[in-house]
């Protein structure tokens, strides 16, 4: 059981430095390309934030453990939203750019929609995949082009925000493939060392999933939301939290059906409670609406709402 824990522990902290040398790498890498900075912190750091959830997903699909996969992404999105929004905002609170709003966010709705409907039966075919995936093409295709409409003056904001160049493109490179080589080792070491200690406490796959394996892998989500509301950038804090949702939802569940179609149970020891955490899914998504509009801004009362109904809902978790 120590060494079970061990591997937990290692897992988090490789899944988290190799999300950074992701992060540093790749956004030099696209820089170098000449995609615009905002375009770069939009796409290419959304995705490695959320890299440590697509190794995990992956690992645990390959290894039979699809609740542990789903329930991955389903507790992510919830921590994100719930956790790590409240969070940030508790810090300082967060202004947010109107265009996530009325675009991003309501996309993001969307996405949880059908990918709750996609879950409903429990099973998640490749065909399906491959349409998430393409969806998520679309979106990021999307976003590029809208951020190149962006003025001069958005781009130097989110240049600011960027990871600084780690030098040349050999280093970057380096960066990017050490950065993989950790998320592929740590998701390994996070999803064996969790699932003995879900198992030796009575949990299911299901809640272990929903829990310690999606707050690991959401601390690079962390890590960039805390920083950008620090530095006073709202519209990035939640961006960065919206743009990882859209790739947990539609990059990592396509991505790992494609390759190892997914099977959950509605109900039962390993998937108990599917249906209602797709729906707390889909309800977190739709709460953000209200509240963002609402003087495009979330206060630190609002934040704290969300980390309370987050505390609430890992609670159920444990005792439903």
């Amino acid at each position: 059981m120590i060494l079970a824990w061990f591997g937990v522990a290692a897992g988090v902290a490789m899944l988290y430095f190799g999300a950074e040398w992701l992060v540093r790498g790749g956004a030099g890498l696209a820089r170098r390309a000449g995609l615009s900075p905002l375009a770069v912190g939009l796409t290419v750091v959304s995705l490695a934030t959320s890299a440590p959830e697509l190794g995990v997903s992956l690992q645990a699909a390959l290894d039979d453990k699809d609740a542990v996969a789903v329930g991955n992404v389903l507790g992510s999105n919830v921590a994100n939203i719930g956790l790590i929004l409240g969070l940030a905002a508790l810090m300082k609170p967060i202004a947010v750019a109107t265009r996530v709003v009325k675009i991003d966010l309501p996309l993001l709705v969307l996405v949880s929609g059908w990918l709750t409907w996609v879950l409903w039966n429990g099973v998640v075919t490749r065909l399906e995949g491959a349409l998430l995936v393409a969806g998520l093409v679309a979106y990021v295709t999307t976003t590029i082009v809208l951020a190149r409409r962006e003025s001069a003056k958005a781009n130097a904001e989110a240049d600011a925000e960027l990871p600084p160049p780690a030098g040349s493109a050999w280093i970057e490179a380096g960066l990017m493939v050490a950065g993989l080589a950790l998320l592929a080792v740590g998701s390994w070491a996070l999803v064996e060392g969790a699932v003995i200690i879900a198992r030796a406490a009575g949990l299911s796959d299901a809640v272990i999933g929903l829990t310690v394996v999606a707050f690991g892998t959401s601390l690079p989500e962390l890590a960039a939301t805390a920083v950008a509301a620090a530095h006073g950038e709202g519209d990035m804090a939640v961006g960065n939290v919206v743009g990882s949702n859209m790739f947990n939802a539609l990059g990592i569940i396509g991505t790992t059906a494609c390759v190892a179609p997914l099977s959950v149970p509605g109900d039962g020891p390993e998937g108990e409670g599917l249906h209602a955490d797709l729906l707390v899914m889909l309800a977190a998504a739709i709460v953000l609406l209200p509240l963002l509009r609402t003087g495009y801004r979330v206060n630190r009362w609002e934040g704290l709402l969300l980390i309370a109904a987050y505390g609430g809902y890992v609670s159920w978790l444990f005792v439903r």
